[in-house]
């Protein structure tokens, strides 16, 4: 057990932590006022967002070692304490400002979280049929459309919006693995699914970056947890036979009320970052009653003399 607890732990601030050196990276490239796959490029060079990633892959793995001694819920519920890391990760490295509000807003999206993994029962099927893979694809293209709107808006309401769709991103991925066909080489090539995999993670990464470059850390965490968490589970429920803990659906409801609620709070109120690459003012020189008498018109041509 003390196991378990060391590595959840160390899984939730290798979460924490890879945010805020991906948001590093993301911010090291040029704010991007629209989709450009160039970013991408960027970012696989950026070395603080390569550690991001790879903070993230050692949080995944860590995390597979808790589950193997302690249950899912208090594995899911530690994890997601990761959030709180970011923020303090994002005020040490980022000079973020919290507002007051941010420590509610916070627990409010871990306590989210926790409850619906309460509240989540065994998973259902792992098949579907054609129409669902269909519209798996249907939701990415959509999403990857949406991002495009989103990149020309700045700000931390932006930067939620991005994070929301981000995790739509990822949510799809974790669908499409979930019901991809793996009868053969032909029917992954034939599968929606593949493509929305394929898709829904590099536009996932897309529109988490372009958060990153937009506004605070923590709210487009926080918006991109929620809903790559909320998002497939609503969907397993929905569409695939998954079922909730008997009698916990009191817990799922309160669960995505406090989440969505934590989340909005953190993308009206959330932390301020300063761009680093935000221009300085310009100076302004102090007014002068007299110009020096070298000075001339701006229609005035001085003769070039060295054509002669």
């Amino acid at each position: 057990m003390l196991l378990g607890l060391a590595t959840a732990l160390a899984a939730a601030v290798c979460f924490g932590f890879a945010c805020v050196f991906q948001a590093r990276g993301a911010r090291a490239a040029p704010t991007a006022d629209r989709v450009r796959p160039g970013l991408l490029v960027r970012l696989a060079r950026s070395g603080p967002f390569l550690l991001g990633t790879g903070l993230d892959v050692a949080g995944f793995a860590l995390s597979i070692v808790a589950l193997r001694t302690m249950p899912l819920f208090f594995v899911q519920a530690v994890t997601n304490a990761g959030l709180a890391v970011t923020a303090g990760a994002a005020v040490w490295l980022l000079g973020a400002r919290l507002h007051r509000s941010d420590p509610a807003g916070i627990a409010a999206v871990v306590a989210g979280l926790t409850l619906l993994a309460f509240a989540s029962g065994p998973d259902g099927r792992n098949h579907a049929g054609p129409v669902f893979h269909a519209a798996l694809l249907a939701a990415t293209i959509a999403m990857l459309l949406l991002t495009v709107l989103l990149a020309r808006r700045r700000g931390t309401a932006a930067a939620a919006a991005l994070g929301v769709l981000s995790g739509v991103g990822f949510g799809i991925t974790s669908l499409a693995v979930r019901v991809l066909d793996v009868s053969g080489p032909a029917a992954v090539l034939a599968d929606p699914a593949t493509y929305a995999l394929v898709l829904g993670g590099l536009g996932g990464y897309l529109a988490f970056a372009l958060a990153l470059q937009r506004g605070s850390v923590t709210a487009a965490t926080a918006a991109g947890t929620v809903a790559e968490t909320f998002g497939p589970a609503l969907v397993g429920v929905l569409a695939l036979g998954d079922q909730a803990r008997p009698g916990a659906g009191w817990a799922a409801l309160l669960g995505f009320t406090a989440a969505v609620g934590g989340t909005v709070v953190l993308a009206r109120f959330g932390d301020v970052e300063a761009p680093p690459d935000a221009p300085d003012p310009p100076a302004t020189d102090p007014p002068t009653t007299d110009a020096p008498p070298t000075d001339l018109p701006a229609t005035t041509t001085l003769p070039r003399t060295a054509d002669r």
